[in-house]
């Protein structure tokens, strides 16, 4: 019962980012903007060979140049600045964190599974090109 009463209890406003919600509307909406900008970007750039399967496509090239230069997987990066935006709107610092970290971490086995995918495809091209790129955060991680 006491479990019930602390969920029931808490408010979204005691962790709030910003002061004011505009301001964390505003700045929220930007932020998911800016990561549908990124992500159609990088679609585009893959042109024919994005997918949201998991699947190598005939003719598929290890692409490495642009901003895959630097991520590995920057579609995913620029959703989770998109999921981070939405976080950012609800103007609270819980439910930011938890939309980060869950999505995250679910971004994060899709990237395991294709990883394994594109090693077995591209070999130790992919394999090297895994040693001087990052899966989702320019030069972190």
């Amino acid at each position: 019962m006491v479990c019930v009463k602390v969920v029931l209890t808490a408010r979204i406003d005691h962790n709030p980012i910003f002061t004011s919600y505009a301001v964390a509307m505003n700045v929220g909406l930007g932020v998911i903007i800016l990561g549908m900008v990124l992500r159609f970007a990088v679609i585009r750039s893959l042109g024919r060979y994005f997918t949201v399967d998991v699947t190598i496509r005939e003719g598929h090239q290890l692409k490495t140049d642009g901003i895959y230069r630097y991520l590995r997987h920057p579609s995913y990066a620029a959703s989770l600045i998109s999921f981070a935006g939405f976080g950012i709107s609800l103007n609270n610092y819980l439910s930011l964190l938890m939309l980060v970290v869950l999505i995250g971490a679910a971004f994060f086995y899709r990237v395991k599974v294709e990883e394994r995918a594109l090693i077995e495809q591209f070999g130790d091209d992919y394999i090297n090109y895994m040693k001087r790129s990052k899966r989702l955060i320019p030069f972190i991680f």
